[in-house]
């Protein structure tokens, strides 16, 4: 019945799943080209292939169909479904638009490219599948040949990384001109991982409808019963036929044939047998079956059971070690014994004529793929994993890649083979480098126990460290320090593993155990460039410690090492660019900051090697240049940074952690704009982005932190509330640094809410810890303003002292920005005629300085102690520009 097409036997009782699949292609078909997604769930050989089969036969009167069905066998081939979903779409028909970007980054995936030298983030290969899609749904629809019908059939054994998109993909797809309809058996989740188990609760969640498809009833399979043998079957026949196979589809259809291959009469006298014939039409029988074939067939069905999927009569016939007219011979036995499958159905190949040979291409597949399971289970063990190895040396001889060999050395008994151990190696980077990340760490694992040899075993730990990164930071912990206590890595491969540890420790909130690691490896290696990098590192790890032990006495270490360096190499640039980020937290004078950015771009542009996607440096040296300048006053080089750091991400496929900061970064240099609500829009996706990644990650901190600042400057307090408590923005706060100061903005939070107790405590601890740290940079951590103002009737001494301090260290950094700001600030304090004074100066600062939201409020301050409706209308004016809705309303009513 699986099998079962429009000219074959109906379907039984299946009228109410049919009624909702067409209820579901009317509406994809209707004027809003509404999508979504269907479950079909039941037992094997209840049916779900073939009432797959009548949705496609329906759908492709109004749409475009495309197929693909899961084995056994697929379960660990990366993108194995998604490529036979989508692969032939997209590789003979490119739609035009998906020529650029979402192609590069995907195409790898779907086969249709070579992978890149380099790993590809999972997410953002994800992400461009998910982009694929859309444009191909709207090509089609525009060349008229209908929205798309997507048919996942035995999705239990789909592989991971197809399945963790399309469970991804579900709750965007009523958006969509797509249905996509899935089946699969919820029995086999008991031996599914639970990430496929977790993907096919997702689908079923998203779907619009999700049904348990039921055996059929007694009367149904009288109906099955005649519809095969004719009228002449009688009702104890029938009802015997219901009891022997508790009414499966699958069995009854296999019970049925057995008694027309032996001629059985259906009636009341032929229906003792039945039992015994009914044993044939699974595991058990199906194998007795198989066992009354001869020698060659039984090795012709071993091997097909092998190969598992994509299947040709030569492969099969090379792998069994049979010539091609035997071979031919047992295909059509396997075929008559209902083994393997009839031979292409209507329009496809035909059964050879007596000696003829069959096509080398031509397909084959069980007849079910019950039937597959069966025959692959009853192989015997020593010969099913010879059978595998014979296939992958297969495989290598006529030119397969790794990655399509690894699938039979995972089953291949470990042997002290150094050769599989390269090709496993192979295959890991190829998986890497088509984002599959679990199934190179499958490959290496595997490689491990073969095992490598003494000198190899370090580097395949750490390359299965570095496959573990992005999925599991604490596996890579493991792997790499096992890695580095090994012989056998060269010095560079030292260094890297080191830089990788240390990544993996930062990426699980171990700050100090990250600086740690790179500081006892820099205090080992001889001076060099890999020794600055080490250092560099560890700098970099320190400044990011929310708190440290002496952090004046580190600021100085680093400002004696880099201040003389001219910048001449990338290991000096990093280092520059660490002291350059830490002067500015430091708050030393915006023209020292500036020389030294200065020293590490050339022409005003990254060099090569430092770039956003390098891997030698990472991410975090472009990204703290750009800080740096940002907070100078020197957004324009800042922004060019930044966008290109998103362009580049987003072209690479890096749809992770990284394009998430990216986001937050260019939403940095809008709110230092004062361009609110783009700073809002960008640092949204940041935080989207970012939720991606995992819960309370570094990254999605600083999206909170910068998205409630802007809206906290929007004048929307109860809209920064609700997302400060909605993502638990609170202590206690991660051991890395924040960008901006996270109890600031926090404190201002609070005091904006008249929780001043809180507020209160929040702005201490900000205070103490800045403060012994030397960080005096106070637009970064603005707490000297928000403490002085809540303190200024209690102890009105200490806050003056407090504004002092921070009008001092503004004239030490010396932008227009930070001293506009300082100024403005004091005056809220000073008496009328002279804080009328300040504010003018604050507006001369302001005015040539890119603080625009800062301009307007220090315009707006001015006009409500003056009355000055010129000044009024100006700050008005400016708020509007910034989208700063509170100040707006403000001048508003002053006006």
């Amino acid at each position: 019945m699986d099998d079962a097409t429009p000219s074959g036997p109906r379907l039984f009782e299946r009228d109410l799943e049919m009624a909702a699949a067409t209820r579901a292609l009317d509406a994809l078909c209707g004027s809003r080209r509404t999508g979504g997604v269907v479950v079909y769930r039941g037992e094997a050989g209840v049916g779900k292939t073939a009432l797959l089969t009548r949705i496609a036969d329906a759908a492709r009167t109004r749409c475009t169909v495309y197929a693909a069905r899961s084995g056994e066998s697929t379960t660990h081939q990366p993108f194995h479904l998604v490529r036979h979903l989508l692969g032939p779409a997209l590789g003979s028909d490119t739609p035009r638009s998906a020529s650029g970007p979402a192609l590069d980054v995907a195409g790898p995936a779907l086969g249709l490219s070579a992978p890149g030298a380099r790993p590809a983030d999972p997410q953002g290969v994800r992400d461009a599948l998910d982009t694929l899609l859309a444009e191909l749904a709207h090509e089609r629809i525009a060349a008229k040949d209908g929205p798309l019908v997507l048919l996942a059939d035995d999705a239990h054994w789909a592989d991971g990384e197809s399945l963790t998109w399309l469970a991804s993909l579900a709750p965007r797809l009523a958006a969509l001109p797509v249905l996509l309809v899935v089946a699969h058996r919820p029995e086999e989740l008991a031996d599914a991982s639970r990430e496929a188990a977790a993907d096919l609760a997702a689908l079923a969640r998203a779907a619009r409808l999700h049904v348990t498809l039921q055996s059929l009833t007694q009367e149904a399979t009288g109906d099955l019963v005649r519809g095969v043998l004719g009228d002449l079957a009688d009702d104890v026949f029938c009802r015997e036929v219901w009891a022997v196979t508790t009414g499966n589809p699958y069995e009854a259809v296999e019970l049925l044939a057995k008694c027309s291959a032996r001629g059985l009469a259906p009636t009341q006298d032929a229906a003792i047998v039945l039992r015994a014939f009914g044993t044939t039409a699974r595991g058990g029988g199906i194998v007795a079956r198989l066992g009354e074939l001869d020698a060659d067939c039984n090795r012709l069905a071993w091997a097909a059971a092998v190969l598992g999927a994509d299947i040709t009569f030569a492969s099969a016939a090379g792998l069994a070690g049979l010539p091609p007219e035997r071979a031919t011979r047992c295909v059509q036995l396997l075929r008559e014994a209902r083994i393997l499958a009839p031979d292409g159905g209507p329009g496809g190949p035909r059964p050879a004529a007596f000696g003829e040979i069959l096509d080398p291409s031509e397909p084959l597949d069980f007849q079910h793929p019950l039937v597959g399971t069966a025959v692959y289970r009853s192989v015997p063990p020593a010969t099913r994993t010879a059978l595998h190895g014979q296939a992958a040396w297969t495989l290598t001889r006529h030119g397969h890649g790794p990655a399509a060999i690894s699938r039979h050395l995972l089953e291949v008994h470990p042997d002290d083979d150094h050769e599989a151990v390269r090709l496993l190696r192979a295959a890991a980077a190829e998986h890497l480098a088509v984002g599959a990340p679990e199934a190179a760490r499958r490959c290496l694992e595997r490689a491990l126990r073969e095992p490598p040899s003494v000198v190899d075993r370090a580097q395949v730990l750490y390359e299965l460290g570095c496959a573990c990164l992005l999925s599991s930071p604490a596996t890579t912990v493991e792997h790499l320090r096992a890695a580095l206590e090994l012989p056998g890595l060269t010095e560079q491969l030292r260094i890297d593993a080191t830089l990788r540890l240390a990544q993996a420790l930062a990426h699980s909130n171990q700050m100090r155990d990250a600086a740690r690691c790179v500081a006892d490896s820099a205090a080992v290696t001889p001076p060099g460039t890999q020794q600055l990098r080490l250092l560099a590192a560890r700098f970099m790890y320190e400044a990011f410690l929310a708190e440290e032990d002496d952090g004046p006495a580190r600021s100085e270490q680093l400002a004696l090492l880099a201040d003389p360096l001219p910048g001449a190499d990338n290991a000096e640039r990093a280092l520059l660019t660490l002291r350059a980020f830490d002067a500015m937290l430091r708050g030393e004078p915006a023209d020292h900051v500036s020389d030294l950015c200065d020293r590490v771009l050339v022409d005003g542009r990254l060099p090569p090697g430092l770039g956003w996607t390098d891997t030698e440096w990472g991410f975090e040296i472009p990204a703290l240049l750009g800080i740096a300048l940002a907070y100078i006053d020197r957004l324009h080089d800042a922004e060019g940074l930044f966008t290109e750091g998103l362009r580049t991400f987003e072209l690479g496929g890096w749809s992770g952690a990284h394009l998430a900061f990216a986001h937050i970064l260019c939403g940095a240099v809008e709110r230092r704009r004062g361009r609110l609500v783009e700073a809002e829009a960008y640092l949204r996706e940041g935080l989207r982005l970012a939720e991606r990644v995992g819960d309370r990650v570094t990254v999605q901190w600083d999206a909170l932190c910068l998205l409630i600042d802007t809206l906290l400057a929007r004048g929307h307090v109860d809209e920064a509330h609700q997302l400060a408590d909605d993502h638990g923005f609170r202590p206690p706060y991660p051991d890395a640094l924040i960008l901006p100061d996270a109890r600031s903005v926090r404190g201002r939070l609070l005091l904006a809410l008249g929780r001043t107790k809180e507020a209160r405590a929040e702005l201490e601890g900000t205070a103490a810890s800045t403060t012994i740290r030397g960080r005096h940079n106070v637009q970064w951590a603005p707490w000297p303003y928000d403490l002085a103002d809540l303190i200024a009737e209690e102890d009105p001494e200490r806050a003056a002292t407090l504004l002092a301090d921070a009008r001092h260290w503004a004239g030490v950094l010396g932008t227009r920005s930070v001293v506009g700001e300082s100024l403005r600030r004091a005056a809220a304090s000073a008496p009328p005629e002279r804080a009328r004074a300040l504010l003018t100066e604050s507006i001369h600062q302001l005015s040539g300085s890119p603080a625009a939201y800062e301009e307007a409020a220090a315009r707006l301050d001015l006009a409500e102690s003056t009355t000055d409706p010129s000044q009024a209308r100006r700050a008005l004016t400016l708020a509007e520009t910034c989208g700063a809705d509170g100040l707006a309303e403000r001048a508003r009513a002053l006006l």
